[in-house]
């Protein structure tokens, strides 16, 4: 099996990025704005040097994408990223296209001097979390049982 293709989205990426981001929300009942909202903060985001976007499969034919942002910490010398979203379509998963991502944001991560990358999952998600750990992720939360408690206030949509 050859290895997916993976390569780093541009503003012309960022309606299908959009949309599949949507898929993504839509599958697990989350709540959020629509494709064309999300494409068109892609598209600004795009532009910004603390964002990476990585899209695997083609121009034509999407098959996931990994979303990462980067921010200075006192903790590291290079920046400390969090791994948004990591998302590859439901008839595509299964053939590596998710391990060519994260590998690829790694990769990229390293090359930015990057000190860690941060992953959010949710504790009941077994599979997801078995992925991150086959791949040298680690929960820091003590216990099985444990939460991540995140509090937000709402600002604006």
């Amino acid at each position: 099996m050859n290895s997916p293709v993976v390569f780093r989205a541009t503003a012309a990426h960022a309606e299908a990025v959009g949309r599949m981001l949507f898929d993504f929300n839509t599958e697990f009942e989350t709540s959020g704005p629509e494709a064309t909202q999300l494409g068109n903060r892609f598209t600004r985001l795009l532009e910004r040097d603390d964002v990476i976007v990585l899209v695997a499969g083609s121009d034509r034919d999407p098959t996931g994408f990994a979303f990462l942002t980067l921010r200075p910490t006192v903790y590291y010398d290079g920046p400390l990223a969090q791994l948004e979203e990591l998302y590859v379509r439901p008839a595509r998963r299964d053939q590596g296209i998710g391990i060519a991502l994260l590998r690829t944001a790694i990769h990229l991560v390293r090359e930015h001097d990057g000190g860690e990358i941060q992953i959010n999952v949710d504790e009941v998600d077994a599979d997801t979390r078995r992925f991150y750990e086959r791949h040298g992720f680690t929960n820091i939360e003590a216990g099985t049982e444990s939460r991540m408690l995140c509090y937000i206030q709402q600002l604006h949509a």
